[in-house]
């Protein structure tokens, strides 16, 4: 009696009570992309793109999101081979990308900056006759001023893993200006006053999360975008990170389709 007890009782923790797994949501991201993701001073992974993914996680069911740190340029790859779910970095949305990849609607509008130091000389990317421009290594500022190097005449271009190391060289006179996304860039100098953004170059980027291309998960987080975008809650985390609320046309607002390739 005793022993048939048991082993109905050992059925029992078998069948119906074992613990429930938790459900991880899988994510890359530059880490040291302020103001999108970094780390404080407590050594936590901290930004704008960390708090709008951990709402969408949270949205969508998930118990805990793992960001893992990846250079810019092997995030296509994570997401492609699904070593991860998602990727994060103010990642721009573009045609050549959405070929291999897929994009939820964006939630940020950019464009790219022309930094150097104060006293460089240097207004203007008419100024860079002869200089060394940096950039982040597979980002659209590195592309951007890849197809302008001729034009303006630059004698090389050298390639980072990264705003900060990029932002070391330059304060270090090892590169004479840097090419970069606009918001990340002004938010690192706003208490650096040896350098500064000389030149907006207007390019209408808008960024957003990436996915392996046709990911079911791209829909769902595309829809839970657009009640973020309804309930303000993308707004506010614009007020957050940089001072200010967006303007209602901007895609941190405005409602926008998901991303499709040209055909």
């Amino acid at each position: 009696m005793f022993r048939s007890t048991l082993i109905a009782a050992a059925a029992a923790l078998l069948l119906g009570a074992a613990p429930t797994m938790a459900k991880t949501l899988t994510a890359g991201a530059n880490i040291g992309n302020v103001p999108w993701e970094f780390q404080d001073q407590n050594g936590d992974t901290v930004g704008f793109e960390v708090d709008l993914l951990k709402e969408v996680a949270n949205r969508l069911g998930y118990d805990k999101v793992d960001i893992q740190n990846i250079p810019f340029n092997g995030l296509f790859s994570a997401v492609q081979s699904g070593r991860i779910d998602v990727a994060i970095s103010s990642i721009t949305i573009t045609d050549e990308r959405l070929k291999s990849v897929s994009f939820a609607q964006p939630y940020y509008d950019s464009d790219q900056s022309l930094s150097t130091k104060t006293d460089s000389g240097i207004k203007s990317t008419k100024d860079l006759k002869g200089k060394v421009v940096g950039v982040d290594t597979g980002s659209t500022g590195d592309m951007y001023a890849t197809q302008r190097k001729d034009e303006w005449g630059l004698s090389d271009i050298r390639r980072y893993e990264g705003l900060n190391p990029a932002m070391l060289d330059l304060a270090a006179g090892r590169i004479d200006a840097y090419v970069s996304d606009i918001p990340a860039v002004a938010y690192y100098l706003k208490d650096k006053p040896q350098m500064k953004v000389v030149e907006r170059l207007k390019t209408g980027e808008q960024y957003s999360m990436m996915f392996a291309k046709d990911s079911p998960l791209a829909l769902k987080v595309n829809d839970v975008l657009t009640t973020l975008k309804k309930e303000g809650f993308i707004a506010n985390l614009h007020k957050k990170w940089f001072g200010s609320m967006p303007e209602d046309t901007t895609s941190s607002v405005a409602v926008m389709d998901m991303p499709k390739p040209k055909s």
